[in-house]
């Protein structure tokens, strides 16, 4: 018989957990950086901001974290996700898709017209689950450049 995912809000019991589960904050950063998006995603009251987890069997499995944004750039509200991870144990088992369906119907539903990320291109594993639930290219292209000069000798 298949495990049953439950999808639910972060609460604030759930800081640990999801400090635990993530791998891509330094260690040494993750408690200080966690607590900010603990007090502003899970404490927020706003229903543009999202945090949700995924529970097996009464264990957390995984988290997906985005809100509502609009205006940047000339953009209609849509909503962007740049939170994601599920155990590695209970990959491969519809964890990530049941939370990525859940928060596109939470940003939809608080007037999200379409959904972005952005994932770093060495990402392969990201990059193919977020194109495996039909996200691609946008019209949008991400450009940057370092903010600190090289090192002279």
């Amino acid at each position: 018989m298949k495990e049953q995912i439950f999808i639910r809000n972060a609460m604030p019991s759930d800081l640990e957990a999801v400090i635990a589960l993530d791998d891509t904050t330094p260690v040494a950063e993750k408690q200080a950086y966690w607590n900010g998006i603990f007090e502003h995603y899970v404490n927020c009251g706003h229903n543009g901001c999202h945090f949700l987890v995924a529970e097996i069997s009464d264990k957390f499995v995984g988290f997906i974290v985005g809100e509502v944004r609009a205006w940047e750039f000339g953009s209609t509200p849509c909503g962007w996700v740049f939170a994601l991870s599920v155990s590695s144990r209970h990959r491969k088992m519809g964890v990530g898709q049941r939370m990525f369906e859940e928060i596109c119907k939470c940003l939809k539903a608080a007037g999200a017209a379409a959904i972005r990320t952005m994932v770093e291109r060495d990402n392969k594993l990201t990059l193919s689950f977020f194109r495996n639930q039909g996200l691609s290219s946008g019209r949008y292209v991400e450009l940057e450049s370092s903010l600190v000069s090289a090192a002279k000798d």
